[in-house]
């Protein structure tokens, strides 16, 4: 089977909520990553097949097929399409995925893929409630089909986080531990600059402005629970952010043509649905059946990023893969880094090649828990 390559990848930095991408129109934002990766290759960008770009909440500003609108605002030729998914959190990941598939089923040679999220504008479910009466904690309970399939429990990513917690077991405590090592790794990657090669500066803003290097855990403790009773805190949660990313696939075709040096290689792809009640538990059996796909175990892989949406989702993982801590989001994630849904699946791919890169290790595993009970799964292999 002819194979997709990964030829340069770059982000942006990850924007607080309210933080430096406040004013920087969505548009603007994923285009960047975009004109990077053009201006420091040497190709003709006519040359690009799509733009294949991850958004949620496609409204106002992110509507209009963002990708497209990303293309033509980077400067890209007015040839070259571009095409918005959502596959929600994992939206970007899925992005790489449909590249990745159309390089090696022959039907493209070049494709840009990654996303881009602009939730200081647009939070989470913000299409929902703009044209539903119902609200965004429970968008489907109009649907008698649903209703008659699930029921009228409440459907929500914060309900799920204490489900999970609470079947694996983990206290509160359990939870703002593994927050705290997230910001720990993440302000230590950060001043040693093992994301500067990664990131591409805008608008003022040269690095992640998520990681706090003054957190604690008596401060966490101190946080009200988002539900009475609850173990679930804002401090446990992946935090609300702007950002976009994007990576360059191309082909062997593509590689010769353009002179392109390949950092990595597609190794594997899958998707799996799961319970879309519990729906932040995807990533376990997703996880389960890409190692069952490949004949790769745990002790062949040799970095995972499994997207922090919540503590509780990470800590099952870990529990019910049987993966190394220490290989696991080693350089922080979603609960220190920030989660900019449509852009994160890109961000934590990027983020995980370079790593591969630093150290030199040869694969990498990606998942993250995506809304509707779904999870991506991605193998590379680093080459360069």
């Amino acid at each position: 089977m002819p194979e997709a390559y990964i030829v340069d990848a770059i982000r942006t930095p990850v924007g607080r909520r309210k933080g430096g991408f406040s004013d920087t129109h969505p548009a603007d934002l994923g285009a960047h990553p975009i004109r990077t990766l053009v201006d420091r290759g040497d190709f003709d960008p006519a040359a690009i097949d799509d733009v294949v770009y991850g958004c949620l909440d496609a409204i106002g500003s992110q509507a209009g097929d963002i990708a497209r609108t990303c293309a033509l605002v980077a400067g890209l030729p007015e040839t070259v399409p571009g095409v918005t998914i959502d596959r929600q959190c994992g939206s970007s990941q899925q992005a790489v995925h449909f590249a990745a598939q159309a390089v090696m089923s022959g039907t493209a040679d070049l494709v840009v893929a990654g996303g881009v999220q602009k939730m200081t504008q647009f939070p989470i479910l913000s299409s929902f409630l703009a044209g539903e009466p119902y609200g965004a904690t429970d968008p489907w309970s109009g649907s008698k089909g649903w209703q008659e399939r699930y029921g009228t429990a409440e459907i929500s990513q914060f309900r799920s986080a204490e489900m999970i917690a609470d079947e694996f077991g983990f206290e509160r405590t359990d939870l703002e531990e593994f927050a705290f090592r997230s910001h720990q790794r993440a302000v230590t990657a950060r001043q040693q600059g093992r994301f500067d090669a990664e990131i591409t500066p805008l608008d003022g803003v040269e690095h992640d402005e998520g990681p706090r290097a003054d957190t604690n855990l008596e401060s966490m403790g101190a946080l009200d629970p988002l539900a009475p009773g609850g173990r679930l805190t804002a401090a446990t949660s992946s935090q609300i952010s702007d950002a976009s990313a994007a990576l360059m696939i191309a082909s062997e075709d593509a590689v010769r043509t353009h002179g392109f040096r390949p950092r990595a290689r597609i190794h594997h792809m899958s998707v799996l649905g799961s319970d879309p009640v519990n729906l932040l538990i995807a990533p376990l059996p997703a996880t389960q059946h890409a190692l069952a796909k490949t004949g790769l175990t745990v002790d062949d892989i040799d970095l995972f990023e499994v997207n922090e949406a919540f503590a509780s989702v990470v800590l099952a993982w870990l529990k019910e893969i049987g993966a190394d801590p220490g290989k696991t989001n080693v350089n922080g994630g979603a609960i220190s880094l920030g989660h900019p849904l449509g852009a994160s699946g890109a961000r934590i791919m990027i983020t995980l090649l370079h790593e591969l890169e630093r150290t030199g290790g040869r694969y990498g595993l990606q998942t993250m828990c995506e809304g509707g009970g779904q999870a991506n799964v991605t193998v590379i292999e680093r080459l360069a």
